[in-house]
Order: C-alpha cells, then sequence, then structure tokens
C-alpha cells in the first residue's frame, strides 16, 4: 500500500451546473448532493483504503489553493499541486507525474476526477485495487469502464476487445477503441453490441509505464516537465512551472495518449457510477417527491402543478414555483437559471452570453 498514490483532478470550473459551479466556487468544493460534505470530500474519503494519506495528490488551479486547505487541511503544501492556468488533463496528469518521482519513481498511481458520484464505496475500492495490483504486474495503462445501462449520449465509450480478456474474473480486457459522446442510435447499437463501457475517466498505472507514454505520445508535454524536474520541490518551481505551462499544449490524456496506445486495459466496473456532469445527472441522485421534483431546500419551496423539476435555491429564501414541466430552476447568488432540462447543454452557450454582456461578476 506504501507504493500507492492518488491524483484527484480538481480543477474545472463545472460550468454546466451555473449558476451553482462558479468559477470562484466550482461544483466539486460544493456539498452539491446535500449530505453535508463537499465532492472533493467524498473522493478523498473514498481513496483512503488504498493509498496513505500522505500519497494523496490534488491537482487543481492556483486559485483554489485556500478553498482546498479549508476543506483538506490535513493536506500539506506539498500535496496540493496548483497549475497556473487550464492546460486539460495531460499536462496535469504529467506535472503530477513530476511531483511524484521526486519521492518514489516507481510509484503506482491511479488518478480520478474530483467530482464524481460514486453510491457503493466498498465495490468502488475493490475495483481500484485490483487495478492498482493488475498494474503493479503489467506495464499497461488501465482504465475503469462502466457497464452502461442505458444508451446514454453524455457519455464516451470504451470498446473492448471480448478475446483478450484477463484475471481477476476476467474483467480486464484490452481496449479496441475509444469513441467520443454518440449520437443516440449509436449509443443504442453500442448497448446492444455488449463490448462497450462508458469511459469513467479513471486511471490505473505505474509511473515508468506513464512516463513512457508521454515519451512516446506527447514528447513535447515530456520533455517540458523532465527539464522543470530539478525545480520540483525547490523554490524556483511555481515560476518554472509557469514557464512551462506557458508553453505546454491544452490535450487530454484520452486523445494525447490513451487513444493512440498499444498497451491499453480496461477493467470492466459495477459501483454505482455517474460522472454528474450536468443538472439532469444530479436530478438522477436526488430524491424526488410524489410529481418526481428533485427539490433540494423542501422547507423553503413551494411546489404546484409542476412535474419532473429541478430546483436548487439557498435556503432560507422562499420559492414559489407554479405550472413548470421538467425545468431548471437555479439561484446562486446574483444569478437565477429557469431552463428547460432537455435544453441544458445551452446552459454553457448561456454562461458565454452573460460573460461577454455583462462580466466575470455572474460567472
Amino acid at each position: 500500500m506504501s507504493n500507492n498514490y492518488c491524483v484527484i483532478m480538481a480543477g474545472g470550473v463545472g460550468a454546466r451546473f451555473w449558476p451553482l459551479s462558479r468559477t470562484s466556487n466550482p461544483k466539486q468544493f460544493i456539498d452539491i448532493l446535500g449530505v453535508g460534505k463537499s465532492l472533493i470530500q467524498l473522493t478523498i474519503e473514498r481513496f483512503a483504503p488504498i493509498c496513505p494519506q500522505e500519497n494523496i495528490y490534488i491537482v487543481t488551479n492556483e486559485i483554489y489553493y485556500d478553498l482546498v486547505k479549508s476543506q483538506l487541511p490535513f493536506l500539506t503544501d506539498e500535496q496540493i499541486i496548483l497549475e497556473p492556468m487550464r492546460r486539460n488533463t495531460a499536462p496535469c496528469i504529467a506535472y503530477a507525474n513530476a511531483k511524484i518521482k521526486k519521492r518514489n519513481p516507481d510509484a503506482n498511481i491511479v488518478v480520478a476526477p474530483s467530482d464524481h458520484v460514486i453510491l457503493n464505496s466498498e465495490a468502488f475500492v475493490e475495483h481500484i485495487q485490483a487495478a492498482m495490483n493488475c498494474a503493479e504486474n503489467n506495464p499497461w495503462l488501465l482504465t475503469l469502464g462502466i457497464k452502461p445501462t442505458r444508451p446514454d449520449t453524455g457519455y464516451g465509450y470504451i470498446q473492448y476487445d471480448e478475446k483478450m480478456t484477463y484475471a481477476p474474473e476476467q474483467r480486464i480486457s484490452k481496449v479496441k477503441l475509444f469513441t467520443e459522446k454518440p449520437q443516440l442510435e449509436l449509443a443504442k447499437q453500442f448497448l446492444e453490441s455488449g463490448d462497450f463501457l462508458w469511459n469513467a475517466g479513471i486511471f490505473v498505472w505505474k509511473l515508468p509505464v506513464i512516463e513512457h507514454a508521454f515519451e512516446m505520445y506527447l514528447p513535447e508535454v515530456q520533455e517540458l516537465f523532465r527539464q522543470a524536474l530539478p525545480y520540483i520541490g525547490t523554490n524556483q518551481e511555481k515560476d518554472v512551472i509557469r514557464q512551462v505551462y506557458e508553453r505546454c499544449t491544452s490535450i487530454s490524456i484520452d486523445y494525447g495518449v490513451m487513444e493512440k496506445a498499444s498497451n491499453v486495459h480496461v477493467l470492466a466496473s459495477d459501483f454505482g457510477w455517474s460522472d454528474l456532469g450536468t443538472w439532469g445527472s444530479l436530478f438522477e441522485q436526488l430524491k424526488h417527491d410524489e410529481n418526481n421534483n428533485a427539490v433540494q431546500s423542501p422547507e423553503d419551496v413551494f411546489v404546484y402543478n409542476s412535474n419532473d423539476c429541478i430546483i436548487s435555491t439557498p435556503k432560507g429564501k422562499v420559492v414559489v414555483v407554479q405550472g413548470l414541466q421538467d425545468y431548471i430552476v437555479s439561484e446562486s447568488g446574483n444569478t437565477l437559471l429557469i431552463c428547460k432540462k432537455s435544453d441544458e447543454q445551452q446552459i454553457r452557450q448561456f454562461v458565454n452570453d452573460v460573460q461577454l454582456q455583462k462580466g466575470d461578476k455572474y460567472i
């Protein structure tokens, strides 16, 4: 277990949850499920049985340092990896690799987002430990795939090779294909074929294996962080990393490495997973009233003749909703959103329009 390290990616803004999620306080730092803990606190708890507390790293934007320290006070500054600007997941992972390499060049690493929902924590730990045991003994890049329960168009998919399946319990298979979020008809075909999984965005690998993959498929990124390595852990780290990020391409680990590498394997998993990427996915996780409305402050909200809505408003503020069917109603700070759930993909456009016309104070 002492060789296990955990990297939690927590730099996103969560724009699709606007206005609840804001640049100053994105969704991973919010108690969005109403359970008394933020998503990042729940994520850290899930990884407690998998690696020692001192081997947990958070990668986030430097503007979120205070949020991380306040919610996770047991982390040292060394465990909080601060990105000077957003460059997607590949540079984020390369930076974490460099930090861990200074401590343990042979580390066994799991990389996960900070904002997922996991309903069965025991099964999650079992799957992660199985993947880490596999990575410890094989030169593979492992990812976790979720057995799909519906033809969802909001997730990426992974096709695996049914002829190349391994222990434990024949759940690990060689990956044939990654595909982006499909149209509905294609998603139905994926589900019917039986050899596709949802892409959970959770990765497991040995440090030398992922470094070799960067050298093969993202050599420019790997070289920038190789040059920065002598400065990691010194007073010069912040300035050097800023220079690295200014020169570094913005690219995802999926597109930059996983879709190109030949040693990628997937562990078929089932532990009650949701990436909680949209209001619609949050709606599925919350309790519903007799009219299938999900109300986050039910003691303050009065609902009449409305069905299938999600209503998220501040505690202590009386809200009356009448005559809405399948709507998002969300108020936070200085902003109110009223939007059809079926049109929630437009929220990014709403955010852009508001920012252009009203400035950053509403974003």
